[in-house]
């Protein structure tokens, strides 16, 4: 077996910069069909252009901002279940 077939279109690096700026595209085009379409806002705030995508950045951003801190939180050693157990 050959190592050029263990070798996967992803490991490429050429291949990942294209998905990150074909989301990043992405990203732009959906913040700018925000323009395009009625809104029928319950708040106020709703009718600001991009306001969901804003939004969605924002909580996602928030989201691992706070796991990062549980993670220093609530990390145990590495041997905190092996700790006080008998041999015998």
């Amino acid at each position: 077996m050959n190592d050029d077939d263990d070798r996967r279109w992803l490991d490429e690096p050429r291949n990942v910069t294209r998905i990150v700026y074909g989301l990043a595209v992405l990203c732009a085009l959906t913040f700018a069909a925000d323009l395009f379409y009625t809104k029928h806002p319950h708040f106020a705030v709703e009718e600001w252009f991009g306001f969901h995508a804003i939004y969605g950045f924002v909580g996602a951003f928030a989201l691992v901002i706070v796991a990062k801190v549980l993670r220093r939180v609530l990390r145990r050693d590495e041997d905190y279940y092996e700790r006080g157990r008998d041999d015998g």
